[in-house]
């Protein structure tokens, strides 16, 4: 690692500097015109000024849907492995600190004020300073945070697209592109081809890609080729086969056989795991790992929100699922549960989302829907939602309310469901960060003061 360059004034002419975290997060939000702004020459121009590099190997995730799951695999396996891990994701559910892990813990809200307070540095050191979104700004400090510590592999997690995300200005060297479906579609185009470009934008000469979706576009396969990439394609690169006990992964000249599945619950996570040990095959000369850091890591794998069953009765399943493509996977995990007399849903979404199959593949599971606002403007108002369910609902047996945050409609779910029945926490990172924001939700529906 390079010694930093001295930088401009700064923060001395800043007239009020930001105390803590809560103020910078603040600060950042009212810094740029709109909360997307698509290029990489505004945050690599801070970048450079910062010489903001990670001396460690970088592992760079992709996708529309399994991209925490596979990231929070690479940590888990690379930690029972003896490295030294970071891992960015975004976004977080409760707390910010939650988008930087270190070893597996969150990062400390202080170590993030000190690199915001560098990236602000580097921004206002030029002539003018430069306009960074909140997500651009957030991404430096934590990459800048990142880079003062003794890593051996950095996780990054891509936060939309690929070729014009944050993170795509560090070079990865292993990229791994999950499954690819429509969301975003205003800013990453509006068919599978021309989002697969732009998540193919991660890809580097020389280096291994790993595509785990099944039926990746054209575009991602014929991208790999044009630059050079060293491309891993499930079916043709690796493989997995197993039984309900079992399973087993091939690839390349290596192969694990008797391998738990991974503790992330639904059947979609193997996918994301065959991705995962394709990356760790590729990355063997630079990143060694045993058989059994393997299968520890997928037995011990933990992932808030993602098909997450909190113990008790009613069940209470918590699972940020957001776009069709996840809410099929999603209603496929719930088939598999077996019989509840009732499914009550608390639902939240933004107002960008494509709800209207979204809701078709849940109406046939749900008899009691919670349709909440969310506190961020972007989203879907609870009784916009409603309207929505109304015009396509053909249940006479379902029934809706509206609530003002998501935990009043979960208090209302717990209220009137039975110890049998099933409540479903899902949609935007809101809703179910909403109900988790004093912890995992306590079981204390009527029914439990007489049982």
């Amino acid at each position: 690692m390079g010694q930093r360059p001295r930088l401009g004034t700064g923060l001395r002419d800043n007239p009020n500097p930001m105390k803590n975290l809560p103020e910078w997060l603040a600060y950042c939000e009212q810094l740029h015109h709109t909360n997307i702004d698509m290029g990489l020459e505004r945050v690599r121009q801070v970048a450079q000024r910062m010489d903001l590099q990670l001396p460690c190997t970088v592992i760079t995730v992709a996708g529309t849907n399994g991209k925490g799951s596979t990231c929070a695999m690479l940590e888990s396996i690379l930690m029972q492995a003896g490295y030294r891990t970071a891992v960015y994701s975004s976004p977080h559910l409760v707390h910010f600190e939650e988008r930087l892990r270190l070893q597996g813990q969150n990062v400390a809200a202080d170590a993030l004020t000190q690199g915001f307070a560098r990236v602000e540095a580097a921004r206002t050191a030029g002539p003018a300073p430069v306009s960074l979104t909140y997500f651009e700004f957030s991404t430096l400090a934590i990459l800048d945070v990142m880079r003062g510590q003794p890593l051996d592999v950095a996780i990054l997690e891509v936060g939309m697209g690929g070729r014009l995300d944050a993170v795509n200005i560090i070079d990865a060297d292993c990229a791994v592109i999950t499954s690819i479906d429509l969301d975003h579609m205003e800013f990453l185009g509006t068919d599978r081809e021309t989002i697969g470009r732009e998540k193919a934008g991660v890809m580097r000469t020389g280096h291994p890609v790993v595509v785990s979706d099944p039926m990746p576009p054209h575009s991602v396969l014929d991208h790999a080729v044009e630059i050079g990439a060293d491309l891993w394609r499930v079916g043709r690169d690796f493989n997995t086969r197993g039984d309900p006990q079992q399973w087993e992964w091939a690839g390349r000249g290596r192969r694990y056989s008797g391998l738990a599945y991974p503790a992330l619950r639904g059947a979609n996570q193997l996918v994301n795991a065959a991705g995962v040990l394709a990356a760790l095959t590729a990355l063997r000369d630079k990143l060694p790992v045993t058989a059994q850091a393997i299968r520890n890591g997928l037995a011990m794998v933990e992932f808030s929100g993602r098909f997450q069953i909190v113990p008790g009765k009613p069940s209470i399943v918590l699972d940020v699922a957001h776009n069709p493509h996840s809410v099929a996977a999603l209603a496929a995990n719930l088939d598999a549960m077996g019989f509840f007399p009732r499914t009550h849903a608390v639902f939240g979404a933004m107002a960008d989302k494509d709800l209207t199959p979204m809701l078709a593949r849940m109406n046939p599971l749900v008899e009691c829907w919670y349709f909440t606002d969310l506190p961020t403007p972007r989203a879907a108002s609870g009784t916009d939602l409603l309207h929505h369910w109304q015009t396509q609902n053909a249940r006479k047996d379902a029934g809706a309310k509206t609530f003002s945050a998501p935990q009043f409609a979960l208090q209302e779910a717990l209220r009137c469901a039975d110890p049998t029945d099933r409540i479903l926490v899902f949609g935007s990172f809101y809703t179910v960060g909403g109900v988790l924001q004093h912890g995992l939700p306590r079981l204390t529906g009527t029914h439990l003061a007489s049982s």
